[in-house]
């Protein structure tokens, strides 16, 4: 599933090329995807003014100017395409084509994303944002408030990092690399950081997600950008599915030293998730 870093890639991309530019016509081909869609969905699309974007944890919200919001879930395989060429795809669920002649067309084979339109001004009070956590890239993300989110937790720093109620939009890529950067386990209790422990991970976390989106994110499976680039974050994974992979971080093996000096990057099935992480240096 894309997570923050390709959902925020992908925002600016529909951004440069949509926002200002009214949509001339809206193509809806089915009544759902993971949940049903507005059954006025393209008639509230179609005249409509994009006047910006805007996005929380996974989701986009492009705002138009009816004072309406189309809030877009990409799922696990929902792709936004620019400009798609011909007739729509088997899996081109939406089309919307712009006054200058551009199109974007929302591509879902697996049909786990959805699409929804609310009041721009309820975007938070809408169900699948309004028990959100904070925003990690956001300036007020500092050590203290990590600390508050996950004082007196009991579960795996990993699982606590994973549940959208604590942080918004943070994935099992990304938790990984950042842990990594952290020099914590994701074995460890959430609740036993200390306050400069947890400073140390909010900067590692916004260091990462900065630096994927820098990237272009993760190209894993379905995801590229609007425009059809890949994503290259993937190439500066550090532990991220390096399992049985020399840490850069340490040291390189000697000849006929032991082994336990330098171990490899470790690999465990945590909560159904992998995780990735050196042994040596996240402790």
């Amino acid at each position: 599933m894309p997570e923050l870093p390709e959902v925020e890639t992908v925002m600016r991309g529909l951004s440069r090329h949509m926002q200002g530019h009214r949509i001339t016509e809206a193509l809806i081909r089915r009544p759902d995807l993971r949940r049903p869609l507005p059954p006025d969905l393209a008639a509230q699309l179609t005249g409509a003014r994009v006047l910006g974007f805007r996005r929380r944890a996974k989701y986009i919200a492009m705002r138009l100017d009816r004072g309406t919001t189309l809030l877009i879930h990409l799922g696990m395989s929902g792709r936004m395409v620019l400009n798609p060429e011909g007739p729509p795809a088997r899996h081109e669920h939406m089309r919307l084509t712009l006054e200058n002649g551009g199109r974007l067309g929302f591509i879902d084979p697996r049909r786990f994303g959805s699409l929804d339109l609310l009041a721009t001004t309820a975007e938070d009070d809408h169900p699948s944002l309004c028990a959100l956590g904070p925003e990690p890239l956001d300036a007020t993300f500092i050590g203290k408030i990590l600390a508050a989110r996950l004082a007196g937790s009991t579960t795996t720093l990993k699982a606590a990092l994973l549940d959208q109620r604590r942080v918004a939009g943070l994935g099992n890529i990304y938790v990984a690399e950042a842990l990594f950067r952290a020099r914590l386990a994701p074995q460890r209790e959430a609740g036993s950081l200390t306050l400069r422990e947890a400073g140390t991970l909010a900067r590692a976390i916004q260091a990462t997600l900065r630096d994927a989106i820098a990237a272009g994110g993760s190209s894993l499976r379905d995801y590229v950008q609007p425009d059809g680039e890949l994503g290259y974050f993937q190439h500066q994974w550090k532990v991220y599915g390096r399992a049985g992979q020399p840490c850069e971080r340490c040291p390189r093996l000697r000849p006929h030293a032991r082994a336990s000096t330098c171990p490899l990057i470790a690999h465990a099935m945590q909560a159904g998730r992998s995780s990735f992480w050196c042994p040596r240096t996240q402790t």
